[in-house]
């Protein structure tokens, strides 16, 4: 389906299939400091600038050092140590062998090469820096890290140029000392993977990568798969170059500090991350932040894997027979942070059982690609969404966008939702796991606003289009909503007060809830349909002839709400929906009030309707 208006702005919408509930009991289904030089050099190029959205937000700048980026190293001044079972060697001092335990003791750059099978690289040292060099090494542990950093200040793991190199856990975790030890590469101290090598890692019973402090990353190739996390970092987990495939029983990137109230967050400002995550695909406590990188998700089996009917009705967790279970559902979400996320630029692709992108605080959307499929919302803030540009993409999710305020000010923006398209409801997430049956008020709620002063938006929902517990206030951009196909919906859905001042938006659906702007600077016209019109274009045309906007759906409607800034008091229009033709005398800018009744956030818009209505 296309839409056109006098820019002759095209796109296409593929219309998400709805499956009943009823459907879906039968089939019992669920969706639910540079060292010098040597021939293993490089460099890493990290130059990315925050937008400034929030106070909260994080400076580039600040997030690696120089030796972060250059993971270069004088191989002539360095210790080489030789790995073999029982018959380890080292070529000079800081680093002692005990068997297959090699203990570094001393600040300095260590390169190392071969294998131990059941062995371990511990760094223990005062305050020290220390440089391992990876350079075709396997090392296997059964019981405890393969690379163990006891004391240190800060440990750099380098994969040297083409090298191939593989660390595993085999086994279940034994604790030695005062550390819980649960990662193939355990850290206290700060620790940054540079290099232009790969690494494999393993970990059959705990993490893949663990820091007790900062965890960074700025080069390289790794791949890991975990039985926990797959990078963990105490006080942030720091991206800016290299290539990460990450597959995890819990999450791929999870950030989280309970002592420090300005840890436990993740940045990422380039880079290739790949992550499978049976839980959420990156979890920071605090601030989650984009600036550039590709980054993809697949979080508890993607959105196809949803608990389809605990989430439409709002009734718990569920066996596939429908029977309720006390199990606490896992947390599956793409992207999540407890305090904000902010896209500043990248390429980010998420497909999750549970919100795409989901904070506790607000979203952030100021660049970049977004694309999403969600079994649950697409974006969800427990307070505010803010999309000021870049490309945003919902092709599948239950609501689209949800927050207790919703401000567009530019961008492109698609979504597809199987219930409500925009719902600004407030509060905590409440339209899939935990949620409920006629949960909403029917009055207006303070603090709910949905504001969209530019940008393009694209709205199919098979619940209402754009629905505000309170207030809508449109200045600008262009809006265009297919709503959806039954009385129990409405296209255009508000709760308070709704005003147009510029802008184009034409919005269709069915008449029995459809609603008009209270105020407007600009024509704004409702219109009722003689017949319901199953496929075909609505276009307006002036006295003139002139077209003024078009739109051409896949849906069946009898109603369509339209204003464009060329809609004037005293003028006369005519309306063409599919095979109907109607003439609209403006004898004021408001013409049609339709029969919403105000009950925007009530049962048809996250209730009963909503819920029933399927998922796509």
């Amino acid at each position: 389906m296309s839409y056109k208006v006098k820019s002759n702005l095209k796109n296409k919408i593929k219309r998400g299939a709805a499956v009943s509930f009823a459907a879906l009991l039968i089939a019992g289904s669920l969706y639910g400091c540079s060292a010098g030089t040597t021939d293993n050099s490089g460099s890493s190029d990290t130059s990315s600038t925050a937008v400034s959205t929030t106070g909260l937000s994080l400076n580039a700048d600040d997030m690696f050092t120089d030796r972060d980026l250059d993971y270069s190293y004088d191989e002539s001044t360095a210790v080489s140590v030789t790995l073999a079972d029982n018959a380890s060697t080292a070529s000079g001092s800081g680093v002692t062998v005990d068997g297959n335990t090699i203990t570094i003791t001393a600040e300095g750059v260590y390169v190392f090469s071969g294998t131990l099978t059941d062995g371990q690289i511990v760094v223990d040292t005062d305050n020290a820096k220390v440089q391992i060099v990876l350079n075709g090494v396997s090392i296997t542990n059964s019981s405890s890290a393969a690379i163990y950093v006891k004391e240190a200040d800060k440990v750099f793991v380098t994969t040297a140029s083409g090298s191939e190199n593989s660390l595993a856990t085999t086994g279940e975790f034994v604790q030695t000392d005062d550390n819980n030890v649960d990662g193939v590469i355990f850290a206290k101290s700060d620790l940054t993977l540079n290099g232009a090598g790969s690494l494999t890692i393993s970990s059959a019973s705990g993490a893949g990568i663990v820091s007790k402090d900062d965890l960074k990353l700025t080069g390289g190739t790794v791949t890991i798969t975990a039985a926990s996390h797959a990078l963990e970092g105490k006080d942030s987990v720091r991206i800016a170059d290299g290539t990460y495939n990450l597959t995890a029983d819990k999450d791929g990137i999870h950030s989280e500090n309970t002592d420090d109230a300005e840890a436990g967050f993740v940045y990422i400002g380039g880079g290739t991350i790949n992550i499978t995550a049976s839980g959420d695909g990156i979890d920071a406590e605090y601030i989650l932040q984009l600036d550039g990188g590709t980054v993809n998700v697949t979080a508890g089996g993607g959105a196809r894997n949803a608990d389809t009917v605990a989430q439409q009705m709002g009734f718990g967790n569920y066996t596939a027979n429908g029977t309720e279970t006390d199990e606490e559902t896992a947390s599956t979400k793409g992207i999540k942070s407890d305090t904000v996320i902010i896209i500043n630029d990248g390429t980010v692709s998420l497909d999750s059982a549970d919100d795409a992108l989901h904070t506790d605080g607000d979203v952030y959307i100021n660049g970049g690609s977004v694309e999403i499929a969600s079994g649950d919302d697409g974006i969800h803030a427990d307070a505010d969404v803010n999309i000021a540009a870049g490309s945003v993409n919902i092709n599948y999710s239950y609501e689209g966008i949800e927050g207790q305020a919703i401000t567009i000010s530019g961008g492109d923006i698609i979504v597809h939702a199987s219930d409500d398209g925009l719902n600004s409801s407030g509060g905590n997430d409440s339209s899939g796991y935990g949620g409920g049956m006629m949960q909403d008020e029917f009055a207006s709620v303070d603090g709910c606003v949905i504001t969209i002063s530019g940008g393009t938006l694209f709205v199919n929902s098979d619940g209402d289009g754009i629905d505000s517990n309170g207030d809508i206030a449109i200045s600008g951009g262009e809006i265009y909503v297919e709503g959806a196909e039954n009385g129990g919906n409405a296209a255009f859905d508000f709760n308070g007060t709704a005003d147009i001042s510029g802008g184009t938006i034409i919005a269709v659906g069915y008449s029995s809830m459809a609603q008009n702007f209270t105020t407007a600077s600009q024509g704004s016209m409702l219109v009722t349909l003689s017949s319901t019109q199953s496929e075909g274009t609505v276009s307006l045309t002036g006295g003139s002839g002139n077209e003024l906007a078009s739109y051409t759906f896949d849906k069946s409607f009898n109603s369509v709400l339209i204003s464009t800034p060329d809609i004037e008091e005293g003028a006369t229009y005519t309306l063409t929906a599919g095979s109907e033709s109607q003439s609209i005398e403006m004898s004021s800018l408001i013409y049609g009030s339709g029969s919403g009744m105000g009950m925007g956030g009530g049962m048809q818009g996250g209730g009963m309707q909503g819920g029933m209505g399927g998922r796509p």
